[in-house]
């Protein structure tokens, strides 16, 4: 049976840049093949957010994004104030939308899938908690972030893949079908798993 491609994205390695309004910083974790960015159908990233302000646009692309680090944030939606969001709760907004940020206590860490609704159907959720996790997905590209301290590892295909570091990112690309997961550390899961397949074009 051939494997599912994994590819290891490494924190140590991930490209810092500022916001595209310059309120920020932004280290790119991963975008699509072909991707940068400046232009992409998906990326995911981690951004530090160390004072309120405005987030920047992306015209046509949705937005899911959830605290890393840090109390929380507000987010006010093109002028309607959202509850407040906190460590491993996702919200999901148009990248077309007026957003302001204000911190709950003090600076943050956020991680951020952006997409294109039109080229990807995507899917987000946070893994916690003690013991191995198992999935059934059949997404083309599925992503893992470890956000615990100690190395995790992922199961596809009878092969297992390493995670290492916290913030480490691992792609398995998946041939069509339903595959089986599963996923592994010595200590507490805290991982983000991210599902993406091409729409039917």
């Amino acid at each position: 049976m051939k494997h599912p491609d994994a590819r290891l994205y490494r924190a140590q390695d991930y490209p810092r840049m500022p916001w595209r309004n310059g309120g920020g910083i932004t280290q790119e974790v991963a975008c699509n093949p072909g991707g940068s960015s400046a232009a992409f159908d998906w990326r995911l990233s981690i951004a530090e957010v160390a004072q309120d302000g405005g987030f920047s646009s992306f015209s046509g692309l949705q937005r899911i994004i959830t605290v890393l680090e840090g109390a929380g944030i507000a987010l006010t939606v093109d002028g309607q104030a959202q509850a407040p969001l906190g460590p491993r709760q996702a919200y999901a907004f148009s990248g077309d939308a007026a957003v302001d940020c204000r911190l709950v206590n003090g600076p943050i860490r956020d991680f951020n899938l952006i997409y294109s609704p039109a080229r990807y159907h995507a899917r987000l959720q946070w893994v916690t908690g003690v013991g191995d996790w198992a999935f059934h997905s059949s997404a083309r590209s599925v992503l893992v972030l470890n956000a615990a301290p100690l190395p995790m590892s992922v199961n596809v295909g009878d092969a297992w893949h390493d995670i290492p570091s916290c913030y480490d990112c691992l792609q398995i690309d998946a041939r069509p079908g339903l595959h089986a997961y599963r996923l592994r550390t010595e200590g507490a899961l805290d991982a983000c798993l991210i599902e993406l397949t091409p729409c039917n074009r």
